[in-house]
C-alpha cells in the first residue's frame, strides 16, 4: 500500500501543475497588447507609443488635458456633430459604453470633433444634452485648435482625421474606438460602428481594471 501511494504523488503533483500552467496561460491570454510604435532607450528599455500632450476644450467649458483622466482608463474616439454618416451609430454604440461603466470613477470617455469651427462648447453642450449624458465629467465631448485635434487623431491615435470634400460632411474619420490605459498606452482598437466589437471593447475595460 505505501508503494502504491508514493507512485500516486508524483501524479498528484503532475495534475497539480499541469493545472497551474493551464491557469497561467489563462492569465497571459487575458494580458492586452500595447499596440504602436516601440522603441529602445540607450538603458535597454523598451518604450511604448503613449499619448502625448493636448489641452481641448470640454461642453462645460473646461479644459481637458492628459491630466483630466489620470490614474483612469478611457475611451477616445473622433466624430462631429452634424456627421450625416456613421456618427450617430457609433454614439449609440458608446452609450453603452457610457451606461455600463457610468458608475465606475477609473473609466472615462473622450469623444474629439473634428469640425471645431462648427462643434463650439454651446454645439457640443447641446449635443450631449441630447444623447442623455448626465455626468459631464464621465463623457467629455472636445473641441479646440483643428490642427492640434487632426495630430491627435493621426499620430498619437493613429486613426483617420481630416477635412475632405469628397466625403459626406465635408469630413473624413475613423469609427474607431480607442482604448487607453493608465499610462496613455493604447491597448485595443474596436470598430464603434459594429455591436459586437463594442462587447468586445467592455470585456477589455473589465481586463485593464484589474491590471
Amino acid at each position: 500500500m505505501n508503494q502504491l501511494k508514493q507512485l500516486e504523488l508524483p501524479s498528484a503533483f503532475c495534475h497539480y501543475f499541469a493545472l497551474l500552467l493551464i491557469f497561467g496561460s489563462c492569465q497571459q491570454q487575458e494580458s492586452l497588447p500595447i499596440l504602436g510604435r516601440r522603441t529602445v532607450d540607450q538603458q535597454g528599455d523598451t518604450l511604448y507609443h503613449a499619448i502625448g500632450n493636448y489641452q481641448l476644450v470640454n461642453q462645460d467649458g473646461k479644459q481637458v488635458t492628459p491630466e483630466t483622466f489620470e490614474g483612469k482608463l478611457y475611451v477616445a474616439d473622433f466624430f462631429f456633430t452634424s456627421c450625416p454618416t456613421i456618427c450617430p451609430t457609433m454614439k449609440t454604440q458608446m452609450l453603452r459604453v457610457y451606461e455600463r461603466f457610468k458608475d465606475t470613477p477609473e473609466v472615462a470617455i473622450l469623444s474629439h470633433s473634428i469640425d471645431p469651427k462648427h462643434d463650439s462648447v454651446a454645439v457640443l453642450k447641446e449635443y450631449a444634452s441630447q444623447l442623455g449624458i448626465e455626468d459631464n465629467a464621465k463623457w467629455h465631448f472636445v473641441t479646440g485648435d483643428q490642427s492640434e485635434i487632426y495630430r491627435l487623431g493621426q499620430q498619437d491615435y493613429m486613426v483617420t482625421a481630416g477635412e475632405d470634400q469628397n466625403a459626406p460632411g465635408g469630413f473624413i474619420h475613423s469609427g474607431a474606438f480607442i482604448l487607453v490605459d493608465r499610462q496613455k498606452h493604447i491597448r485595443g482598437v474596436y470598430d464603434g460602428t459594429i455591436a459586437e466589437d463594442v462587447d468586445k471593447l467592455m470585456e477589455d475595460i473589465e481586463v485593464l481594471l484589474e491590471e
